[in-house]
């Protein structure tokens, strides 16, 4: 069966293309679906922004599609950037600008004080409208400077529980692992391996 993944940001597509390989789904970008919209991410959750994209690639295209929508929530900034993660520093800018922001309005705060985490929310729609969320969760702190070359957003600053180096640092492998997306991700791969499993004939599969 196919599975279309409903982003345009190419690393998020490669960190699932890896994750979903060998499950037998065949994977759809959605640079292959033609009249594929643009969706504005305005939705005051990361659910819903999720299930808008979801939805929209869902009803041109037919195929069984996952959408998600991700970001970095600052205990010490109430919890932004959150949802505007991606916009935190206005349209277009780069992450180094993000994290120079980022960083900025952290630097009287102390160490015990810098405690955040990365979300996730992955839905998926079926080709018969189902809709079914899952959520995953990194915590961790901020550091004080950034560090590593791997990884994208985020990643140089974001120090996740039980480490002493960023994501960045500690490279795609252990993020693979642990990050919120490939916890979001693991609940995602073992629902499409249940419905996998049921005949066509099954209520609520087609």
């Amino acid at each position: 069966m196919k599975l279309l993944l409903a982003t345009r940001n190419r690393n998020k597509v490669i960190e699932m293309q890896q994750a979903l390989e060998g499950t037998g789904w065949q994977v759809v970008m959605l640079s292959d679906v033609k009249g594929a919209p643009e969706v504005k991410e305005d939705g005051a959750t990361f659910e819903e922004n999720a299930l808008k994209k979801a939805r929209s690639a869902a009803q041109v295209s037919g195929l069984w599609t996952l959408a998600e929508d991700s970001g970095l929530e600052i205990d010490a900034l109430g919890g932004e950037p959150g949802v505007r993660s991606a916009r935190y520093a206005g349209e277009g800018v780069t992450d180094g600008e993000r994290i120079r922001k980022v960083l900025g309005q952290l630097v009287s705060v102390r160490d015990e004080q810098r405690t955040a985490r990365f979300r996730c929310v992955m839905c998926v729609i079926d080709p018969a409208g189902g809709e079914r969320c899952f959520e995953g969760r990194c915590e961790g702190r901020i550091a004080h400077n950034a560090g590593g070359s791997s990884g994208f957003g985020y990643d140089p600053v974001f120090i996740p529980e039980g480490h002493e180096k960023t994501f960045a640092e500690l490279g795609f492998a252990v993020k693979g692992k642990i990050s919120h997306r490939a916890r979001a991700l693991q609940q995602v791969i073992d629902y499409l391996g249940k419905v996998q499993g049921l005949r066509p004939a099954d209520p609520g599969i087609t």
